[in-house]
């Protein structure tokens, strides 16, 4: 059974809140796939999970070095931040990356995974990013002047570590 919500962002300020508030739904082992289009706010996204998660380093794109492995400064877990974007051979390539850590002790961020890794765990969260621009979405007066930063969020929890939790509470 899969579970979901839908947020609407209006600023990277938010897409960062959002991820440090999703930051506080994960444990080790998860793994958040994210999708989006060049720009959407998937690092921005991921840079909001390091801050709620307590781990050490700057969250950067991975693009260039394909994952970094972010420790945690206090008792939480890694977090382990992959661009899947180049990786064509999938999970095999995931595997040979040889990362420093065990992938069960850390939250594991894959932007670009979908179709990709999802077989690195049954249970998983994935958060689709969409530009609103061009959409048949109202943007209201309570919304940031720049259209061009509303972003559609929708954040699904498959399997059952998720089906008990409660995904809507991440719209603040």
């Amino acid at each position: 059974m899969d579970v979901g919500t839908r947020i609407t962002v209006t600023s990277p300020d938010q897409m960062r809140d959002l991820g440090r508030r999703l930051a506080k739904l994960l444990r080790p082992g998860d793994l958040v796939l994210l999708t989006g289009e060049l720009g959407a706010g998937k690092t921005t996204l991921t840079r909001g999970l390091g801050e709620g998660l307590g781990v050490r380093g700057a969250v950067t794109s991975p693009t260039f070095v394909i994952a970094r492995v972010h420790p945690s400064l206090g008792d939480g877990p890694p977090l382990v931040h992959v661009d899947a974007y180049r990786l064509n051979g999938g999970l095999d390539e995931m595997e040979d990356l040889d990362l420093d850590v065990s992938l069960p002790d850390s939250v594991v961020a894959v932007e670009w995974g979908e179709g990709k890794v999802e077989e690195l765990a049954e249970d998983r969260l994935h958060v689709v990013i969409q530009r609103t621009v061009g959409s048949d979405m109202a943007v209201t007066d309570t919304m940031a002047a720049d259209v061009d930063e509303v972003r559609d969020v929708v954040v699904t929890g498959v399997g059952t570590r998720w089906a008990g939790e409660d995904l809507a509470s991440l719209a603040g």
